[in-house]
């Protein structure tokens, strides 16, 4: 991505997190979801098109599922908004996603956790913990 292109992303995620912070949109299915974040925005090349990934804490995926139909609903208002905050030649077409990253990572450490074996103390942990609890029986050397 060209660094107008990620500039341009940058500027169209802080618009539409804005937005949806000020509870601008009065559609029920994202007013009253919790909290929305706005994790990432992929800008075409041409700047004509925008992917607005987004994650609702602690949604299940019915409520994902009707956040992303009412953010898609107000898309119109998100380009408006746009359109007044940003100088641009053409404002771009919002597809909203769900970002599904957190997700993942959560069930790749569950993975991970399962596949990994315990990790057994290794002898120079022994030795250490041996030294510190003979550290108060020691008497001091001068």
């Amino acid at each position: 991505m060209s660094q107008r292109t990620e500039r341009v992303a940058g500027e169209v995620r802080a618009v539409v997190g804005e937005v949806i912070a000020r509870q601008e949109i009065k559609d029920p299915r994202v007013r009253g979801a919790g909290l929305i974040t706005v994790t990432h925005v992929r800008m075409s090349g041409d700047l004509r098109h925008a992917h607005v990934l987004f994650t609702v804490h602690g949604a299940g995926e019915a409520e994902l599922d009707r956040v992303r139909e009412g953010l898609d609903h107000a898309s119109s208002y998100f380009r408006h908004a746009i359109s007044r905050r940003l100088r641009m030649k053409v404002t771009p077409q919002l597809a909203f996603e769900i970002d599904r990253v957190f997700e993942q990572a959560s069930r790749v450490e569950e993975l991970l956790r399962e596949v990994a074996p315990p990790a057994a103390p290794s002898p120079e942990a022994d030795a250490d913990d041996a030294d510190d609890a003979d550290d108060g029986a020691k008497p001091a050397h001068e």
